[in-house]
């Protein structure tokens, strides 16, 4: 079978079942579930011990809709491999430690129509920015199938095409993976993504860039579709490693924003 295999298991999250599942539980167990289930999320995507509790405030959320959502589609950045537009896979599954994950081919074979978008394996075989979400969704969602796409060099406009193509309904939900800025000192970090905070809060696509969020491009892409869309978001939670794991010297920032 066509199956894409971990590449960051034993190191961004465990490869044992028992542990992933029982770290996985303890970072849900953690978090208060407010508000209603988004249509569309932002989430970090670092080392669990990093920003598991960033991203377990989202994943909370959308747990009661576990026998609702049928659909995810996942856009993180490139984070190995440059190149243009979005990378498309022709892998039938992803697979973690707790299993297959199903790739939705037709949705896939949907959207390769577009110039921007191609088959790129290499794009996908160690990008971790997915991958991380995976277990997350294994453990709150009944049966999924995914649309992984991985953002390189694309403008705003080209990605939002592509996430107005695959929008769907309720039984779709969208999945913007990416962390905030990148090894500065904490009180910098705090400044530099309470800025990026507004920008998200404000749906400001234009004050989005590479320096505030790794994944600056899919993230100014839902912006912009939520503006047109007239959507709202809420901050669930932001923080950095100096918070949860990591020392102060050099941070790395994690939000966690829903749409709705």
């Amino acid at each position: 079978m066509n199956t894409r295999t971990p590449a960051v298991a034993g190191t961004f999250y465990p490869n044992n079942t028992h542990e992933l599942s029982v770290m996985i539980d303890q970072l849900l167990q953690s978090v208060k579930t407010i508000g209603e289930t988004p249509k569309a999320v932002i989430v970090p995507h670092a080392g669990y011990i990093y920003s598991g509790p960033i991203a377990a405030s989202i994943y909370a959320m959308i747990r009661p809709a576990r026998d609702t959502i049928k659909r995810v589609i996942l856009l993180g950045p490139s984070h190995h491999v440059p190149f243009l537009g979005l990378a498309a896979t022709k892998m039938q599954n992803f697979s973690t430690p707790f299993g297959n994950v199903p790739v939705d081919r037709q949705a896939i074979d949907n959207i390769v129509k577009f110039p921007q978008v191609s088959f790129m394996e290499q794009a996908h075989a160690n990008e971790h920015s997915l991958e991380v979400q995976l277990p997350f969704l294994q453990k709150i969602l009944d049966e999924f199938s995914i649309v992984p796409l991985v953002v390189g060099k694309a403008t705003y406009e080209q990605v939002g095409e592509i996430l107005q193509a695959l929008w769907g309904n309720e039984e779709t939900i969208i999945i913007v993976s990416s962390d905030l800025s990148h090894y500065n000192n904490y009180q910098t970090a705090q400044k530099l993504d309470k800025l990026t905070t507004q920008a998200i809060e404000t749906l400001s696509p234009e004050k989005i860039d590479c320096e505030q969020a790794c994944g600056a491009i899919p993230i100014s892409a839902l912006l912009h579709i939520a503006k047109n869309k007239k959507m709202q978001v809420k901050t669930i939670d932001l923080r950095n490693s100096g918070d949860t794991a990591g020392s102060k010297d050099q941070v790395v920032g994690y939000g966690a924003y829903a749409f709705n």
